[in-house]
């Protein structure tokens, strides 16, 4: 599976990002470039522990049990799947601002490994180990990456 922890995955997506450019369009979805790289700035700093998604009820935490096993498979994010509202961004961030910033998190995350990564419960899908972060942090990346057309 690719993840962040392995440096040839971690390139590929950094070299995905550099080609990524302001007028860059979607292909699908609702986000614009610039919303994009901060939605995913808000992920990987979720999942380096810098913040805190909101607590989620009973039965959304046992249905994210549930699809687990699916999510964190060989198979990509399927296009126009449902924002946590957490990680909605509105507005129009700086498109500099966000992709300098996203591309030395994802350095800062990769470089220092199980070391980097959050020790809290991820709100739907409970526990997770350093490497499935790892892994969805990737495949987040690669799903919005293919969103405008890298």
């Amino acid at each position: 599976m690719n993840n962040l922890f392995n440096a040839s995955d971690t390139e590929g997506i950094l070299t995905r990002l550099e080609k990524l450019g302001p007028d860059a369009q979607r292909q699908w979805g609702k986000m614009n470039v610039n919303q994009m790289l901060a939605h995913c700035n808000a992920s990987l700093e979720t999942a380096m522990g810098l913040n805190s998604p909101e607590k989620l009820n009973i039965f959304l935490r046992f249905i994210g049990k549930m699809l687990k096993g699916k999510y964190f498979g060989e198979k990509p994010f399927i296009k126009n799947s449902q924002t946590d509202p957490t990680y909605i961004i509105t507005g129009n961030p700086d498109f500099q601002t966000e992709k300098d910033k996203v591309m030395s998190q994802i350095r800062g995350f990769s470089n220092g490994g199980h070391a980097k990564c959050t020790q809290q419960v991820h709100v739907f899908f409970g526990p997770l180990t350093p490497e499935e972060w790892a892994i969805m942090q990737w495949k987040h990346f690669d799903h919005h990456l293919r969103q405008f057309g890298l």
